[in-house]
Order: C-alpha cells, then structure tokens, then sequence
C-alpha cells in the first residue's frame, strides 16, 4: 500500500555538498535504491534558496526501507550520506478532509 511522506534533509555545510546529495539521488544508482522502498517518478522535491535544505513528498511503499534510508542505514547510500547529510526529519503525511 501506497503511503506519502514528507522528508527534511538538511545538508551539511561546504557548497558541494547539494550537487553531491543530489548528484547521487538521481544517479542509476540512486534511483534503483530509492525505487525498493518508494516511487521516485512520483517524489517532488523542493530546495531551500540557500542550498542548505531538501524537502520531498515521497510516496512510499515499504515504509521500514524509507527509514532506514533517511537514517543512513542504506548500505549503497551511506557514503553520500555520511559526506554530505547533517540531519533528517520524517513525516507521515494524512489528508485532512475538508
């Protein structure tokens, strides 16, 4: 079952550090990765002007596999993460009906 989330990654400091985070996400590599727990052709991402911030609405499929992929568990992942993240925040995301 389909469920969205919300991410908040914030980036360490050094300006490469967004094209490297980013670099990767979207990388063959990254996409394989991402698509065992989520669909990464429906993610929206949005970026702080400053670079220092990502935010994406992810519509996951294998809740455990998101986590462990924000926490840095992800084997593949974790170099990008260990260089280049300074925290992550997660949120599930429910409509509210009006």
């Amino acid at each position: 079952m389909e469920k969205e989330m919300l991410a908040l990654v914030k980036l360490k400091e050094g300006d490469d550090k967004f094209p490297k985070f980013m670099g990767w996400m979207q990388s063959d590599e990254g996409l394989v990765e991402r698509s065992k727990f989520a669909i990464p052709s429906k993610t929206i991402g949005t970026v702080t002007p400053d670079k220092s911030a990502v935010m994406f609405k992810v519509f996951v499929t294998d809740k455990d596999g998101m986590m462990d992929f924000v926490s840095g568990k992800n084997q593949s992942m974790k170099p990008t993460y260990d260089e280049c993240i300074e925290s992550v925040q997660l949120w599930d995301l429910n409509e509210v009906e009006l």
